[in-house]
C-alpha cells in the first residue's frame, strides 16, 4: 500500500490486450480525461492519486473517497472510449485487520465468509512475550511509554528487566485480542528503535 493512500480501486479489465493501445498509455490518459471532465482545476483527478498496473489489473490509490471516486470517473470513460471491460472493486485499508477491506460491491458467499472470519481471528484474546532492546539512559521513558499505550488499547501488560551494561532488554508480556497486541509490538518497536538512536545522541554528541 501508498503510504497515507489507503483507499484503493482496482478494475480486473477484459480486452485492455486488444485495443491496440497498452494499459501505460491508458494510464495516462486518465488524468488528461480527469481534467476534461472537470468543471475547475481543484475537481481534477489529483495529482497525489496513484494509478498503476499488473497486467490487466489496474489500481488507483488515494488518500480520500472523493480523490478516488474523481479517479474512478476518468478511468470509466477512458475504458469506455476503448471498448474494454472489467469489474470494478473499491476497497479500504484496514489499519485493525492490517488488510483491504471491500467497501463496494459489498463482499459475498466465499469473500463475505472470509471477511467474517479475520474479524473473529483478530479478536482471539492471545497472550504473548515481546522483547524489545532498550538504551539506559532512556529505559524508563520507554517502559512508561508502552504501559500507558497498554492501557490505552485495553490490554494486560507486565514488565521484566534484563540489564546490560549500555542496554536493557525489556520483556513484556500481554494479554488481550490479536489485533490490539500486533498493534502494541509495532509500537514497541518503533519506541525501541526510537530510544537506541536517541542513547547514542547522548554519548556521542555531534
Amino acid at each position: 500500500m501508498f503510504e497515507d493512500q489507503d483507499w484503493r480501486l482496482e478494475a480486473d479489465l477484459h480486452g485492455a490486450g486488444e485495443s491496440g493501445h497498452g494499459l501505460d498509455h491508458l494510464i495516462s490518459w486518465v488524468r488528461d480525461v480527469g481534467v476534461e471532465m472537470a468543471e475547475d482545476a481543484q475537481a481534477a483527478v489529483s495529482h497525489d492519486v496513484v494509478v498503476t498496473h499488473d497486467g490487466n489489473r489496474l489500481f488507483a490509490y488515494a488518500a480520500t473517497r472523493v480523490a478516488l471516486d474523481r479517479a474512478r470517473a476518468a478511468i470509466e470513460r477512458v475504458l469506455e472510449r476503448e471498448g474494454i471491460t472489467g469489474v470494478i472493486t473499491v476497497s479500504h485499508w484496514d489499519h485493525e485487520l492490517d488488510d483491504w477491506r471491500q467497501i463496494e460491491p459489498p463482499p459475498t458467499g466465499e469473500a463475505k465468509a472470509k471477511l467474517l472470519t479475520e474479524e473473529r481471528d483478530a479478536e482471539t484474546v492471545q497472550m504473548r512475550t515481546i522483547v524489545c532492546g532498550a538504551g539506559n539512559l532512556v529505559r524508563e521513558t520507554l517502559e512508561q511509554s508502552m504501559l500507558a499505550y497498554a492501557r490505552e488499547l485495553g490490554v494486560d501488560c507486565k514488565l521484566v528487566e534484563h540489564p546490560h551494561l549500555l542496554t536493557t532488554q525489556v520483556a513484556l508480556t500481554v494479554t488481550g485480542p490479536r489485533r490490539k497486541l500486533d498493534e502494541f509490538r509495532q509500537a514497541l518497536e518503533a519506541e525501541g528503535w526510537a530510544t537506541i538512536r536517541g542513547d547514542w545522541n547522548v554519548l556521542n554528541p555531534l
